[in-house]
């Protein structure tokens, strides 16, 4: 019979959801594989020859075969019994349907941060914005994402909802990569920065509304960028 999770693994959770760690090698593999699905580079129905992407990439088959079941979860990649992999990609309507799920679950955890952060934890998200306004000025898209990744983390882990975590978690894990491929639009860094100070004074601010309102809104901008990487609409223009 299985046991519920103590308080204690649940807290683990949502510290883990504010902390960064090291990437494995398969993670580094599974990053590199993803960007270059979605970048076009691996087109779908392109089978994934194992040896031949091991030495393209100087890695083992290991961490490789992992890194593809990883994608395989993602529904960046198919796997076949006894063939190679073969890659895929959402269709544009379900990875509108995910984002719009994605909006949904981050706008619940702005809310639920904004009346549950504490002290330090408001202290910390401030200290993350902080940093992203000196990786603009350095304009470093790679660098941006790995601080914006843990500036959200900072927030699911405000909400101090464990389950609400594992399965926000677990959503943008499947989104990284096209979230990723939305900061080389151009000047998507500043509008990005611009949209985090607005969640960031509603969450300092203990408004659960604004603090759900800009983050939805925040998510379904990052949609509408990726969209024009993609090609898939056309640029926005400003007035």
């Amino acid at each position: 019979m299985k046991t519920r999770p103590s308080r204690g693994e649940d807290n683990s959770l949502i510290k883990e959801a504010g902390s960064r760690r090291k990437l494995t090698r398969a993670e580094e593999v599974r990053t590199r594989l993803a960007d270059d699905i979605v970048d076009g580079k691996l087109s779908p129905g392109m089978p994934l020859d194992e040896t031949e992407i091991a030495a393209s990439y100087g890695v083992s088959r290991t961490p490789l075969r992992e890194a593809i079941r990883d994608l395989a979860a993602m529904g960046l990649v198919e796997t076949r019994p006894h063939r190679s992999a073969i890659v895929t990609r959402p269709s544009p309507e379900h990875l509108r349907q995910m984002f719009h799920v994605m909006a949904e679950l981050e706008a619940l955890c702005a809310s639920l941060a904004a009346a549950s952060m504490t002290l330090s934890e408001r202290r910390n998200l401030e200290t993350i914005h902080e940093g992203l306004a000196q990786i603009l000025k350095e304009n470093d898209p790679s660098h941006y994402h790995v601080l914006n990744e843990k500036f959200h983390a900072a927030i699911y882990a405000g909400s101090h909802n464990a389950y609400l975590v594992e399965i926000t978690l677990a959503t943008r894990r499947r989104l990284s990569p096209f979230r990723r491929a939305q900061f080389l639009t151009t000047g998507r860094l500043a509008k990005s920065y611009k949209e985090h100070d607005a969640i960031l004074v509603a969450i300092l601010q203990g408004n659960r509304e604004l603090a759900a309102d800009t983050m939805r809104s925040h998510i379904l901008t990052v949609e509408d960028s990726y969209e024009e990487y993609a090609g898939l609409k056309a640029p926005s223009v400003s007035l």
